[in-house]
């Protein structure tokens, strides 16, 4: 029988109530109650917006005090006046507070002192952490210099600074690149089997969740499932299966086609999820489903497949997700004569003496998903903000709706609406005024922009939420509200950078399927994103790194190009190669 004092992580009856935006009290933690037993493992904890994750970690860490309930870690309670429970855990916030104006030796010392480790421990530390993480040679290098997943893999190393015994991490890889993404799980393994800590990671990914050791789900502060994430996958046994179309072509018009008949929040609907997955679509059928339909659109076949911990989360959570999909789609307001809606020719952009962008051509057609794919650091967000008209070109020419960037800027951004990564609101303002200010700028107004909003919002979270604080609403509000205003004039090309980044399965499957109906009623979408799942969604995207294209083509032909069954396989071997290729011919020159 295990002791009670060596047990990892023991909670019993948790609760952590908050007074929300109306002034009413609500649990971010509710009556929760889980035990973790073995220690040495590696726990995935995942959940929709708002679950109460974050919570629950800074309850554990000491930073919140629970109202209710106790937690034990290693027979400890939380306190961080005690010198013992501090040294016995680290803490990775999702916004890990490094001194950017520092190097990375000197975040290092201060991470150091603060942890009580003294200068020939911390330097042998020091370079142990530096191999571990792949930082080697950038010990100079000022923190806020470093790349996205740089900066992660830094933060991740002063963490495990005092090599605690329970390391809890918040969402250490949301907005970082998959090759970053692999090589902080890389350092989280080395370190669990060299000093055998337990780790409990919050996660927005479905695949590093699975490679977990254990997993708890929860849901408004609440245990919905926990335990071996194999085993949860095969509570959905019999639910999951899978389209293919004959022809491969015709993959992706499947899985639009099957979107439109996902409502996650009806019974009734044929599908509660539909995805496109390399050459097919992956479909989940809802509890009550007895038999899978026998026909399919485009004469596609169905058979069964192996379920995954993302169709046990989306049985378990979608059920209780809000409905998004009564929401209307109108065609552009603006007419994209030109084949083409964005065209860039030999764009380059440099700063000072560093070139983030290099003789770049490409071309996006009317109505057409495309997608900028790339590493931290590899200049997509550049190219990104050039094409928006955001950042001049250093040389070049980029026309955006038969609109040349350098002599016709305002004519062409008029055509466009941007969701910026951090959501470009008005904070102190209510959703609604936060509307009618972006509609003001691009001439809605009056009945017009009554309508729009309506248009916008009836169906959703933010409907009932028009006339909240915007500061006051929830991530997925404050998400549904970007894109709103960035619709409000029906701009002819909408651009999304990272729009999804942090957001649950549930509002990204809901998001897709509105990009989707967007781009069918005409409007050109052009994405960022790290979720290379959702590259699927796009017509065609590319792949650049140490700013060039490295491939550009659709989806089936960029997994072909490597022999990989998806983009995240294609995307890891060919950012991969050409680095290799890069190396060798420096060593070279």
């Amino acid at each position: 029988m295990t002791d009670a004092r060596s047990l990892p992580v023991e909670i019993r009856n948790l609760r952590k109530t908050f007074r929300g935006p109306d002034g009413k009290p609500f649990a971010a933690v509710d009556n929760l109650s889980v035990v973790l037993p073995e220690p040495g493992a590696i726990v995935s904890l995942i959940g929709p917006d708002g679950a109460g994750k974050t919570t629950l970690l800074r309850l554990l860490a000491g930073i919140l005090t629970p109202d209710d309930g106790e937690i034990s870690l290693f027979g400890k309670k939380p306190d961080t006046d005690d010198p013992d429970f501090v040294a016995m855990l680290g803490f990775m916030p999702q916004r890990f507070g490094l001194y950017e104006e520092l190097s990375v030796w000197e975040n290092f010392r201060i991470f150091g002192a603060l942890r009580g480790i003294r200068e020939k421990a911390l330097e042998a530390r020091f370079r142990d952490l530096m191999t571990l993480s792949g930082l080697r040679g950038f010990e100079s290098r000022e923190a806020g210099k470093l790349s996205g997943g740089m900066k992660q893999k830094l933060g991740l190393s002063c963490s495990l600074l005092a090599e605690p015994k329970l390391l809890l991490l918040d969402e250490p890889t949301v907005g970082v690149d998959p090759l970053s993404r692999r090589e902080l799980w890389r350092i989280l393994r080395d370190m669990r089997d060299r000093t055998g800590m337990t780790v409990l990671v919050s996660t927005a990914y479905l695949d590093e969740a699975e490679a977990a050791d254990r997993t708890i789900l929860i849901s408004s502060g609440r245990l919905i499932a926990e335990g071996d994430p194999k085993a949860l996958a095969r509570e959905t046994q019999g639910r999951t299966w899978l389209a293919r179309a004959r022809d491969e072509r015709r993959t992706l018009p499947l899985a639009r086609t099957l979107m439109r008949e996902v409502r996650a929040a009806d019974p009734r609907a044929p599908w509660l999820d539909a995805v496109p997955h390399g050459d097919a679509v992956n479909l989940l059928a809802p509890e009550d489903a007895v038999d899978a339909p026998r026909e399919l659109p485009d004469g596609a076949a169905l058979s069964s497949r192996t379920p995954a911990l993302e169709d046990a989360y989306c049985a378990l959570t979608f059920p209780l997700a809000a409905k998004t999909d009564a929401l209307r789609i109108l065609p552009p307001a603006y007419s994209v004569e030109e084949p083409d809606a964005v065209v860039a020719r030999n764009i380059s952009r440099r700063f000072g003496s560093f070139t983030a962008v290099e003789d770049t051509s490409f071309s996006v057609k009317k109505g057409e998903i495309f997608g900028l794919l790339g590493p931290n650091g590899a200049g997509k967000t550049t190219t990104f903000r050039m094409l928006c008209g955001l950042l001049p070109a250093s040389g070049g020419t980029i026309s955006v709706t038969g609109s040349d960037l350098r002599t016709a800027r305002s004519t062409a951004r008029a055509k466009v609406g941007y969701v910026a990564q951090k959501f470009s609101l008005y904070a102190q303002l209510s959703a609604r005024q936060n509307l009618e200010y972006f509609g003001a700028c691009f001439g809605v107004a009056g009945r017009q922009l009554e309508d729009r909003i309506e248009e916008l919002t009836t169906g959703s979270d933010l409907g009932e939420r028009l006339e909240s604080i915007t500061r006051e609403l929830p991530l997925g509000a404050k998400r549904e509200l970007a894109l709103a205003c960035a619709l409000i004039h029906r701009p002819a090309i909408l651009f999304l950078d990272e729009a999804t980044s942090g957001a649950d399965i549930a509002a990204r499957r809901a998001f897709w399927r509105r990009i989707v109906g967007l781009a069918e009623a005409g409007t050109t979408v052009i994405v960022t994103t790290h979720f290379l799942e959702e590259a699927e969604y796009c017509d065609r995207f590319l792949i650049q790194d140490a700013g060039r294209v490295l491939t550009l083509g659709t989806p089936s032909e960029v997994r072909k190009e490597t022999g990989a069954s998806s983009i995240e396989e294609a995307f890891i071997s060919i950012v991969t190669r050409a680095r290799r290729n890069r190396e060798e011919a420096e060593n070279q020159s």
